[in-house]
C-alpha cells in the first residue's frame, strides 16, 4: 500500500507535510550533533597528538641503547600518532559530510516539501473552484427557474382572461426572454456538470495519486541517500576500522619484540667490568693483648657481665630469623618473586578470596559454624564484623567486587530504617530484610528470630537468597580496620563548621582518650552528598605523611557519619597568619613554604590533586608544621575532567586551565600553590583585593598577576610567577619546588 492509495485525504496530507518537517528538525540536530562530534574528534587528536610528542621526549635515552622497552615505547607513541592522525583525517571527512552531504540533503528535503505543499494546493484549489462554479451555476439555474415559473403564470393568465394589446405583448416578451435565459443556464449547467464528472475523476484517479506517488518515490530515494550517509558517518566513526586494526597489530608486534632474556645482553657487554676484589676482615688482636687473657679473638666472653645481654642478643636473633622465615615461606607461595605491588598470579591468591568457597577461619566471636561462618545470639547486629552500619551504597558497591561477596548495612527510607543484604553477584544486588507479623526475619525461604541468623543461614545453605536474582552468598566482606564505631568517640566542643555539617574536638575511647578532631556529616543530607563526604576519608586513609593531615577513621555503624581525624591544635593557617601577623619572621614563613610544598610533593607522587589547595584549607600544628587538609574536593587520577557548573570552584586559587576547560592537573594544584605562599608573605590577606571573581578571572587571562607582598623575598616572588605560568607545562612540579624552598630556607635568617 502506497501514497497514492492510502494517503489521499485532508488529514494524511496533513500527516505527510507533519512527517517531513519532523524530519528535517532530525536532519538538523544530526547536523548540529555530527559538526560537534567533528570537533571533538579534531581537538582529541590534537590531545593525541601533544601526548605523543611528550612520550617521544625521553630524557637520557643515550643510557637506554639497544632497550627493547624504549624500542615498543618509541613505536607506541608513533603508532599513537598515527591514530591521531587518522582521526584528525576522518574527523575532517565528518566535517565535510556535515558542511555539504547532509546540508544538501536538507535543502533538497526542504525544496521537495515546498513543492509538493505547492502542487497539492495547486490542484485541490482548481477542484475546489469548480465545485464551487457547479454550485453557483446551479443556484443561477434556480433563480432563471423561478423567474420563468413567475412570468409562465403570468401569460397564461392573460390568455385565460381574454386579454390583448401592449399588455399582453410584454408580457409574451419578457416570458420569452425567461425561457430562452433558463434554456441557457440549463446548458451551461449541464456542461459543467459534465466538465466537473471528468475533472473529479481526473484528480481522484490521476492527479493525486500521481503526485503522491511521485512524493513517495522522492522521499524513498532521500531515504536511501540519508542511510548511505549515516553508514559513511559510521564508518568513519568506526575505531575497528582496518586502519586502526594495522596500528594496533603494529602495536602489539613492536611489545611482542621485547624480550627480557635479551634485554641486557648489549648493555652487560659494553659496560663489563672486573669483579670486585673480596674485603678481607680480621679480628685485630692487638686490641686484646692487654686484656690479662681474659678477651681472646674471634671468640664470645660469657660471664657474669655479658650473659643477660648475650640472652637478649639471642633471643633478638631468633626472633629475626624466624620473621625471616616466615617472609621466606610468604615469597616461596608467590611464583617468580613477585608480590602485590607487580600483580599476583591466581596461585597466589589465599582460598579465602577465591569466588564459591568459605573462609577457613572463622570471621566472627562465638560459636562456629559447619561452614566457618560463626555465629552469636547475644551479640548485637552492629558488633558483627560483616555489619557496615549507614555506609552508603556507592562505598558497598567498592567493597564488594568478586562474584558471591556480601555485607549487611542500614539505609533509611521514607524516614523508616530498613536492613539491607548487599550481594556481589552479575552486578550488585541489594536485599531488603523482611520482617514478619511475628518479628522474625526472612527473604523468600523461611523466617528467623534474629537476623544474624537469617544471615548465616544463608551462607551455610548456599541458597539463592531469591529465586529472581540467583545470588548466593560466597564470602562475608569484613569491616576495614579504618571503620570505627560510633560509641568509641566522644563529642567535646564544637571547633567549626564545613559544607556537609559540624566539627568537633572529641576524644577516642579505645585509645586513652586521645584528642582527636571530628568531622560529622548532616543526616539530612542526600546519599549523593554522604558519598562525597566519605570520599575525603576514602583519599585520606591512604595516605602518611607529616605534612599531610592524618586520618584516623571512618565511623559509619549508624548516623551521623563521622569522619575521624588526627587534632592539628593550632588550627586554621589563614587564622595564624592573621592573628599572628606582626610577630612572623622570614624564616618562619620559609618554613611553612616549605612544608605545604612537601605535602604536595606527596600528593603529586600518589596522582592526588587536591584542587582546594589554600591557607583556609592547611592547618599549623605543634613548632608551626604546616599539614595540608580538606580534601573534600580532590581526585585520585593524573587528569580530571570537571563537567557542570562553576559554584563551588575557588576562582581566585584556580588555574586558568581548568577555569577555561575544567581540566584539572597536578600543575593546577601548582598554580594553587603559588596563590598559598602569596598568602603566607602576605601574612593572610585576600588574593586579588578589590576584584571580583569574574574581574579577577579576566585581568589573569589578560596577563596580570599579583604584585609581591611587601617583605617578600624576590627568590620566593620568583617562584610565585613561575607557578602562575599560564601554560601548565612552564610550571615547575613539586620536586622542583621543594628543592627551591630548601635551598632558600638554608640560607634564610630570621
Amino acid at each position: 500500500m502506497g501514497f497514492s492509495s492510502a494517503l489521499q485525504g485532508r488529514a494524511a496530507h496533513d500527516a505527510l507535510l507533519n512527517r517531513q518537517e519532523a524530519e528535517l528538525k532530525l536532519l538538523e540536530t544530526m547536523k548540529r550533533c555530527l559538526a560537534q562530534k567533528a570537533k571533538c574528534d579534531r581537538e582529541y587528536a590534537v590531545s593525541l597528538a601533544a601526548v605523543t610528542q611528550q612520550g617521544l621526549k625521553i630524557d637520557r635515552s643515550d643510557d637506554l641503547q639497544g632497550n627493547h622497552v624504549m624500542r615498543a615505547w618509541r613505536s607506541f607513541m608513533e603508532e599513537l600518532d598515527h591514530t591521531a592522525k587518522q582521526i584528525r583525517t576522518n574527523a575532517e571527512q565528518l566535517e565535510t559530510v556535515c558542511h555539504e552531504k547532509l546540508a544538501s540533503l536538507y535543502q533538497e528535503k526542504r525544496r521537495v516539501r515546498k513543492q509538493y505543499q505547492e502542487e497539492h494546493t495547486k490542484i485541490a484549489t482548481q477542484f475546489s473552484h469548480l465545485t464551487e462554479d457547479v454550485a453557483r451555476k446551479k443556484s443561477e439555474y434556480q433563480k432563471h427557474l423561478d423567474y420563468y415559473k413567475l412570468l409562465r403564470g403570468r401569460f397564461e393568465e392573460h390568455i385565460k382572461s381574454g386579454r390583448s394589446g401592449r399588455k399582453l405583448d410584454d408580457v409574451i416578451d419578457k416570458y420569452q426572454k425567461a425561457c430562452r435565459k433558463l434554456h441557457q443556464a440549463h446548458n451551461e449547467y449541464v456542461l459543467l456538470i459534465t466538465e466537473a464528472v471528468e475533472v473529479e475523476k481526473d484528480f481522484r484517479t490521476i492527479l493525486l495519486p500521481g503526485l503522491l506517488e511521485h512524493q513517495q518515490s522522492l522521499q524513498e530515494g532521500f531515504i536511501q541517500a540519508w542511510s548511505n550517509l549515516l553508514q559513511e558517518i559510521a564508518n568513519l566513526s568506526d575505531m575497528t576500522s582496518d586502519k586502526f586494526v594495522d596500528i594496533q597489530r603494529r602495536i602489539e608486534s613492536s611489545i611482542a619484540g621485547i624480550n627480557s632474556t635479551e634485554e641486557y645482553r648489549e648493555f652487560t657487554e659494553k659496560h663489563k667490568t672486573s669483579p670486585t676484589p673480596p674485603v678481607i676482615f680480621q679480628f685485630d688482636e692487638s686490641l686484646v693483648e692487654d686484656s690479662l687473657g681474659k678477651l681472646q679473638a674471634n671468640t664470645l666472653t660469657v660471664d657474669n657481665l655479658t650473659v643477660d645481654w648475650l640472652r637478649g642478643r639471642q633471643t633478638e636473633l631468633e626472633g629475626t630469623i624466624k620473621d625471616l622465615q616466615d617472609r621466606q615461606s610468604k615469597l616461596c607461595g608467590e611464583p617468580n618473586g613477585t608480590n602485590g605491588a607487580t600483580g599476583s598470579s591466581p596461585a597466589a591468591v589465599s582460598p579465602a578470596s577465591t569466588p564459591g568457597t568459605k573462609p577457613s577461619t572463622p570471621i566472627l566471636n562465638g560459636s562456629s559454624t559447619s561452614n566457618g561462618m560463626t555465629l552469636s545470639t547475644n551479640r548485637p547486629l552492629h558488633e558483627e564484623e560483616w555489619f557496615h552500619g549507614v555506609l552508603p551504597r556507592e562505598e558497598v558497591v567498592r567493597l564488594l567486587r568478586n562474584e558471591g561477596d556480601f555485607l549487611v548495612r542500614e539505609t533509611t527510607r521514607n524516614d523508616e530504617s530498613q536492613t539491607v543484604l548487599s550481594v556481589c553477584w552479575n552486578g550488585h544486588k541489594h536485599f531488603i530484610v523482611q520482617t514478619t507479623a511475628e518479628g522474625h526475619y526472612r527473604f523468600e525461604g523461611p523466617a528467623f528470630p534474629s537476623i544474624q541468623e537469617l544471615i548465616v543461614h544463608q551462607y551455610q545453605s548456599e541458597l539463592p537468597v531469591t529465586g529472581r536474582s540467583g545470588a548466593v552468598l560466597r564470602k562475608p566482606v569484613l569491616r576495614e580496620r579504618w571503620e570505627l564505631s560510633n560509641d568509641d568517640v566522644i563529642l567535646l566542643d564544637k571547633i567549626g563548621r564545613g559544607n556537609f555539617g559540624d566539627v568537633y574536638k572529641a576524644k577516642l575511647k579505645s585509645s586513652k582518650n586521645t584528642l582527636v578532631a571530628v568531622k560529622t556529616c548532616r543526616m539530612t543530607l542526600p546519599e549523593e552528598q554522604k558519598r562525597k563526604f566519605l570520599q575525603e576519608g576514602r583519599i585520606l586513609k591512604q595516605y602518611d605523611h607529616p605534612n599531610i593531615v592524618k586520618l584516623i577513621g571512618i565511623c559509619v555503624q549508624k548516623q551521623p557519619i563521622m569522619i575521624v581525624m588526627e587534632l592539628v591544635a593550632g588550627g586554621s593557617l589563614l587564622m595564624f597568619l592573621r592573628k599572628n601577623a606582626s610577630t612572623l619572621g622570614q624564616r618562619q614563613m620559609m618554613g611553612m613554604c616549605r612544608d605545604a610544598a612537601a605535602g604536595m610533593r606527596y600528593l603529586e607522587s600518589k596522582n592526588c590533586i587536591h584542587r582546594d589547595l589554600a591557607a583556609r584549607n592547611c592547618l599549623i600544628g605543634s613548632e608551626n608544621i604546616v599539614k595540608i587538609s580538606d580534601f573534600g574536593m580532590s581526585r585520585e587520577e593524573e587528569e580530571y575532567i570537571v563537567s557542570g557548573g562553576m559554584k563551588q570552584i575557588p576562582i581566585k586559587w584556580t588555574a586558568p586551565e581548568a577555569l577555561n576547560f575544567g581540566k584539572y592537573t597536578s600543575l593546577c594544584d601548582v598554580w594553587s600553590y603559588g596563590i598559598l605562599v602569596w598568602e603566607i608573605f602576605s601574612r593572610g590577606d585576600t588574593p586579588y583585593s578589590g576584584m571580583s571573581n569574574s574581574m579577577a578571572r579576566e585581568r589573569i587571562d589578560e596577563g596580570y598577576r599579583m604584585p609581591a607582598p611587601e617583605g617578600a623575598p624576590p627568590e620566593m616572588y620568583r617562584l610565585m610567577l613561575k607557578c602562575w605560568s599560564y601554560e601548565p607545562e612552564s610550571r615547575p612540579h613539586f620536586d622542583e619546588i621543594c628543592s627551591v624552598v630548601d635551598a632558600l630556607l638554608l640560607c634564610t635568617k630570621d
